[in-house]
Parts: C-alpha cells; sequence; structure tokens
C-alpha cells in the first residue's frame, strides 16, 4: 500500500496500482495548472464515508509506494479517471476496467 501525501496535514493510503494511475491523471491536470477536487469512499476503519480535497498546483504533493517496481498503466483506467477528473465532481477513485486492445501505457 502506497500513500498520497498533499500539504502537510492530509496522508491517503492506497494501493501502489491505483496511486500510480492517480498520478499519472493528476500529474497532467498539474502541468496544465489545472485545479480540482479529488475525492475517495474512506477505509471502514475511518468511519466508512468519504473524503474530498482540493486538488491545487501550489500545495505539495507526494506519491510514496511500497514496492519499487515500476506498474504497467491501463489506458482504459486512466482515459476512466481523466472522464471523472474533469468532471464538477473532481476525480474519483473508480474501479480499473479491463484494458483496451492497445492495453498499456509506458
Amino acid at each position: 500500500m502506497g500513500k498520497l501525501i498533499y500539504g502537510s496535514e492530509v496522508s491517503i493510503t492506497f494501493e501502489d496500482r491505483l496511486l500510480a494511475h492517480l498520478q499519472f491523471v493528476i500529474g497532467a491536470k498539474l502541468r496544465r495548472n489545472e485545479a480540482f477536487y479529488f475525492g475517495w469512499k474512506d477505509d471502514p476503519r475511518a468511519g466508512d464515508g468519504r473524503s474530498v480535497i482540493w486538488i491545487h498546483p501550489s500545495v505539495p504533493l507526494r506519491f510514496k509506494y511500497s514496492g519499487s517496481i515500476p506498474i504497467d498503466l491501463n489506458r482504459a483506467w486512466i482515459d476512466a479517471l481523466n472522464v471523472t477528473a474533469n468532471s464538477a465532481h473532481g476525480l474519483s477513485v473508480i474501479a480499473e476496467p479491463a484494458p483496451t486492445r492497445t492495453g498499456q501505457v509506458a
């Protein structure tokens, strides 16, 4: 399990595979200097609710992986995450779809 660390107060645990896809999508939006909402379902041990933060290019962001092996990215998942990121509700954690024919992204 890796962590997304945002600013000095927010640290969220995600599986490394999901974290790699989030890094790709969040990185693309921040490169374009876009701010956006990012939401996820909380761990049941933390109350089983959901959380949302405002991601802004001026706030420090770190992706910390538990493993050292690079992850092959699923283009279909990136596309689906991008759709949520560009919506009024913002980026949401969604289940990984099956890869498309072109499959993976380097």
